[in-house]
């Protein structure tokens, strides 16, 4: 801008020189020089000369620039809303604080739709254990990672939901050779085969859908997902391979590892996590979506060197299978059982126990075990249409909430 305004100071000065010129060499009166001396308004006196032409180029430069910006713009803003408000908007979410969420499945989806309108500085870091559903039929076809978990989180932080992301979840039927696939996961697919891997797929998907932030897998390796599962009325525990068949077992999960045991960290997770502000583990399936991440070894380093607000996000509701009967406590008590004490600084617990569940789910109660623990923290955080659910405006509130009281306003 500074530049364009100089440009146009040079220009003016120019043309003054030319007028300068024309009035003191053309001595004849011609019709030139009597029109010049009309258009430059000779007649009034000097400093109102000033006034008028400087307020019209005023005018003249700020009403151009706006016509640029507006023309420039008009392909990125949502019809309905000022272009001054939705810039203020966009420089607010900018200089949101840096987050990294980790989990997987619709709960983490939920966390990421309400924190992209706090910040844009996020990152998602998602597992790649799932083997069901049309992740697991790609990942076994194509021998890729499954893109399922990806794909959601792609939809949520995508700046247009509207469409893009619906066009993204929209899940093909009754198509032999589609039949459950979603429109997604053949997409990224897709990239995964025009630039050569994964990781530059994802990233290509989430430019197409203008997503705030990034979505980022906790490893490049073929994980699986394996427990050791405790049935009703057996003694001995039986293991269980894949994600999606330890639900299936309806038992008690004893614990939970991966194959291979010691699978590398996605680098660009790692630099993610140590230059976080705040890391907020869950809210989603307890064993199959949050574990298989934190049980990346390197990745779990990580999470321990930063210096950001630690704070897990305990579910609302039960799951068949995973976590029928936990409290909060439970919860929290099972990932530190995998991965070590102290990991957190705060345990995000739902307080409102209102709404129907159905038959198949409890409320994930804060009980005393729960309130003893000077981490926890309880808020209303259930969505009244989906009780099961955490409500996603609500949840991103009190995250930053929370954020703020602990570290104070942000300096920048």
């Amino acid at each position: 801008m500074v530049l364009i305004l100089f440009g146009i100071t040079m220009l003016g000065v120019g043309l003054g020189i030319f007028l300068l010129q024309v009035y003191r060499t053309d001595t004849n009166n011609s019709t030139a020089l009597f029109v010049l001396s009309y258009a430059s308004l000779r007649f009034l006196p000097r400093m109102a000369r000033v006034i008028i032409f400087g307020s019209l180029g005023i005018g003249l430069v700020v009403y151009g620039i706006w016509g640029l910006n507006r023309a420039l713009l008009r392909p990125f803003l949502r019809p309905g809303l000022a272009v001054v408000d939705q810039i203020a908007d966009y420089r607010r979410r900018e200089r949101g604080p840096r987050v990294v969420a980790i989990g997987g499945g619709h709960g983490l989806s939920t966390l990421l739709r309400g924190l992209k309108e706090h910040t844009r500085n996020l990152t998602a870091v998602v597992t790649v254990a799932d083997d069901g559903g049309s992740s697991g039929k790609l990942r076994e076809s194509l021998g890729i990672l499954p893109p399922g978990d990806i794909r959601n989180c792609l939809a949520a932080l995508s700046n247009d939901e509207a469409l893009l992301a619906q066009l993204f979840q929209y899940r093909f039927s009754g198509a032999p050779g589609l039949e459950g696939h979603s429109f997604g996961n053949l997409f990224i697919s897709a990239l995964t085969e025009i630039t050569g891997s994964f990781e530059e797929a994802v990233a290509e998907s989430g430019r197409a859908l203008s997503v705030s932030g990034r979505v980022l897998p906790s490893t490049l390796h073929d994980v699986r997902l394996v427990a050791d599962v405790r049935l009703p009325h057996i003694v001995n525990e039986i293991r269980v391979e894949g994600e999606s068949k330890i639900p299936e077992a309806a038992g008690r999960v004893q614990r939970v590892w991966l194959e291979p045991n010691n699978p590398p960290a996605f680098p660009p997770v790692l630099q993610s996590i140590l230059s976080a502000e705040l890391i907020v583990i869950g809210p989603g399936s307890l064993y199959t979506s949050i574990l298989p991440n934190l049980l990346v070894p390197d990745l779990l380093a990580a999470i321990h060197a930063s210096r950001a607000l630690k704070v897990y996000v305990c579910n609302v509701a039960t799951q068949i299978g995973e976590t029928d009967s936990y409290s909060c406590y439970d919860h929290a008590r099972a990932v530190e059982e995998h991965i070590g004490e102290d990991l957190f600084d705060v345990v995000l617990c739902n307080e409102n126990y209102e709404g129907d569940l159905g038959p198949n789910s409890q409320w994930v109660r804060a009980d005393e075990r729960t309130m003893s623990d000077s981490r926890s923290y309880c808020a209303d955080l259930i969505d009244y249409e989906y009780p099961w659910r955490h409500d996603s405006v609500k949840l991103a509130q009190v995250l930053m909430d929370l954020f703020f009281e602990r570290t104070g306003p942000l300096s920048n």
